[in-house]
């Protein structure tokens, strides 16, 4: 018997939707109030669920098409296979306890990578074809723009077909690989095919979803979303405005890019004795975001050095005391960290960022401490740093910093800074000019402490300076505001009881 799945009511005055996604492909097994697909209208986005339980014989509108209210979207020949496929994806049992399936076959599918990630590339495979293995044990990892993630077996089984070698750069919904599986792992499957339908991150800072048949549409063409203008509520990107936005571009001549340098030639001798290597997708990302960066924003640098005698003092004062009571050491980060924010109070602007022709004041702190790593810089961000303590501050940067040399960040523990410090001294660095991290308006730098012979009342000392750099965004931000900023961090370091007393 074969059931039909319409169009459901979408509301007053609105008389048809387009068809964003399919969720699953003719020959699944479907159960009862399983979403199906999604539909998008001018206002809303409404899921399709499953009138019954069966298989998907047929689907009749596509993706993309436009339908009116009760179209036909799909035919389903009923049965009872679908509520058995569900219901492990609901509630995983353990495999003991699931109907055999000796001798079934289980995809192993992407995971879900997390917000606005449409794509990994294969880094390691663990196993090779033939290999047992055991259900939650890890197969391969993968590499994204910031973050490693690792994937694990559904089921027991054996390992028979690899269909994304090393190397391969594989989408949201892509099938890695296809294992034997040994009893209850058959089902396993139907959670797989809900890694597509993660939400893209609202656009510009405002609380707007734009359509997923638009993110779709713009994630294909390669275009960005600052590019398209939405037409929908609370300027909603729908996939028209995306259609209209590739038109113009393809009718309006791109200006010309400035080209690559171009190699200069080898020497036959010289060329056997190179070795040329993929730049990892987050070297790619480093690069393009560090040149959209010095792009976009209008960053100038100023310069200053503080006397780190009284913070070195006090830190080997209490350093021992310190972690004794909260099982942390007491670094330098704490203290410049609790400078920035108390100049973050008194200049607000190198807190904000622009959105549009708009000044987004943050009346919090996510301080972001870059951090380097063995594949490359990432920024963890400590959330409300404004609010924590020394000691909170010092536990906060030991763990984000552990997490990120294991490559284990995830994506919210990177986004979301509205400042960053960036400690070049711990690799020797004597001075350097910091690179925004867009879309933030300024980036300390810390550098090398180095004793120099200092005239201190007529007197020459020596003292142990660093030089501190603010990169800032000359758009939002004036030199006043700058000097001001890094004068009062100055000032927070050389007499740390300023801080104590909020001057």
């Amino acid at each position: 018997m074969t059931s039909e799945v319409r169009v459901p009511t979408l509301g007053e005055s609105v008389t048809e939707a387009t068809v964003a996604t399919w969720f699953k492909k003719p020959g699944d097994a479907v159960a009862v109030d399983e979403m199906l697909c999604e539909l998008e209208t001018d206002k809303v986005t409404v899921e399709v669920p499953s009138p019954v339980a069966g298989t998907l014989a047929e689907i009749v509108a596509a993706e993309g098409e436009t339908v009116g209210v009760d179209a036909l979207l799909a035919n389903i020949s009923e049965g009872g296979a679908g509520a058995v496929s569900k219901a492990p994806a609901a509630a995983p049992a353990p495999a003991a306890d699931a109907p055999a399936a000796a001798g079934g076959t289980v995809d192993v599918m992407v995971p879900t990578l997390g917000e606005s990630v449409t794509e990994a590339t294969v880094s390691t495979w663990f196993k090779k074809i033939g290999d047992s293995v055991a259900q939650d044990e890890m197969l391969c990892e993968l590499e994204t723009d910031k973050v490693s993630v690792e994937v694990p077996a559904p089921a027991s089984g054996t390992l028979t077909e690899i269909l994304a070698p090393e190397g391969a750069t594989v989408d949201a919904s892509a099938k890695l690989a296809v294992l034997s599986a040994g009893a209850g792992a058959a089902a396993t499957p139907a959670a797989a095919p809900k890694a597509p339908v993660n939400p893209a991150p609202s656009s510009g800072g405002k609380d707007v979803e734009d359509a997923p048949a638009a993110r779709k549409a713009m994630a294909e063409a390669g275009v960005s979303r600052d590019q398209v203008t939405g037409s929908g509520r609370d300027g909603r990107v729908m996939k028209e405005d995306v259609n209209a936005a590739i038109a113009a571009a393809s009718a309006t001549p791109a200006p010309a890019a400035a080209p690559a340098a171009p190699r200069a030639p080898v020497a036959a001798n010289d060329a056997a004795r190179e070795e040329r290597v993929k730049m990892t997708r987050l070297r790619q990302t480093i690069a393009k975001r560090l040149k959209d960066s010095q792009n976009t924003a209008a960053m100038l640098t100023t310069y200053n050095e503080v006397d780190m005698t009284e913070v070195m003092a006090l830190r080997n004062e209490y350093k021992d005391l310190f972690l004794k009571k909260h099982g942390v050491k007491l670094g330098f980060m704490s203290f410049f960290t609790k400078a920035c924010v108390h100049a973050l109070k008194e200049v607000p602007e190198v807190n904000a960022e622009i959105d549009g022709t708009d000044i987004v004041y943050k009346n919090f702190v996510h301080m972001g401490i870059a951090a380097g790593t063995p594949t490359g810089l990432v920024v963890p961000v400590i959330r409300d740093a404004d609010a924590m303590s020394f000691a909170a501050i010092e536990k906060a940067i030991a763990e984000k910093g552990a997490r990120a040399r294991d490559g284990k960040l995830s994506m919210a523990e990177m986004q979301g800074g509205t400042f960053t410090i960036s400690n070049g001294g711990v690799y020797g660095s004597l001075m350097s000019s910091p690179i925004l991290n867009p879309p933030q308006s300024g980036i300390l730098g810390m550098h090398k402490i180095q004793d120099r012979p200092m005239a201190i009342k007529g007197q020459v000392v020596i003292r142990p300076m660093m030089y501190l750099a603010l990169s800032y965004d000359h758009r939002i931000v004036d030199g006043k505001g700058a000097v001001t900023f890094l004068v009062r961090v100055k000032e927070a370091l050389e007499d740390p009881r300023r801080l104590l007393m909020d001057l």
